[in-house]
């Protein structure tokens, strides 16, 4: 009897630990789905590859930050140059070409007095296909931000159209209170930090914004409710009169 009775237990106790074993990969997979879920916009890309991989992610992501710290005091110094020292455009092109016009013809003298060639003097040389594929690229983008202004406003969408606008304001606020240089130089600024900052505190991030998106939803289904969704009834009601 007590042979049975350990058996029957074993039995028991083995069966348990099958459905264990199966529930277990099932568990994984909902918390690795949850997980997915829980990514900024449902995202399944890294950071790496949404900012376009290759060089320009390295370096917005600081792979070489010998690279990216250099670019990020290029851009300090070009905005103290303008901003708080009050140089002009102008100006500093004509510094620059009166350097290295200075530098040229101090390296052709050296070369005369050592008995060198002068075609071994370095020339600065700009790809003509530089400034047509920045006209072409810089076109692109602005014909599709005016079309998507203009589809914005031909559609009747009213809540997009309200959203649109309240940006729009925001921008001219934002332009009362510095220049596009600066506003540039910020955008660089948050562009060289924003990126390796979300990618070291991703979850935190995400936990935080998707909190607030939830609150931000949460009001804007009461204004939806008490403001936007009576205008739209409203406009209804006059074309039916109509």
């Amino acid at each position: 009897m007590e042979h049975a009775a350990g058996n029957i237990l074993n039995n028991i106790m083995e069966t348990i630990a099958d459905g264990v074993q199966q529930h277990k990969p099932e568990i994984e997979e909902q918390n690795t789905a949850s997980a997915r879920v829980r990514r900024l916009f449902g995202r399944q890309k890294t950071i790496h590859k949404i900012l376009g991989g290759g060089q320009p992610a390295d370096v917005l992501l600081w792979r070489n930050k010998k690279i990216s710290s250099s670019v990020l005091t290029c851009a300090t110094v070009i905005w103290v140059l303008f901003e708080w020292l009050n140089y002009h455009f102008l100006t500093l092109i004509a510094f620059a070409l009166f350097l290295g016009m200075l530098i040229q013809f101090a390296w052709s003298s050296a070369s005369v007095v050592l008995n060198r060639s002068t075609s071994q003097v370095p020339r600065l040389v700009i790809p003509d296909d530089l400034f047509a594929n920045v006209a072409v690229s810089l076109g692109a983008q602005i014909n599709q931000f005016l079309g998507f202004i203009q589809d914005v406003a031909c559609e009747r969408n009213l809540k997009q159209f309200l959203v649109v606008v309240a940006s729009l304001w925001a921008a001219a606020i934002i332009g009362t209170w510095c220049n596009l240089l600066t506003v540039v130089y910020v955008g660089f600024v948050c562009a060289h930090t924003l990126p390796i900052v979300y990618e070291k505190y991703e979850d935190q991030i995400d936990d935080f914004l998707y909190n607030l998106l939830g609150q931000f939803q949460n009001h804007y289904s009461k204004l939806d409710v008490s403001v936007l969704s009576k205008l739209s009834k409203g406009n209804l009601r006059s074309k039916k009169n109509d």
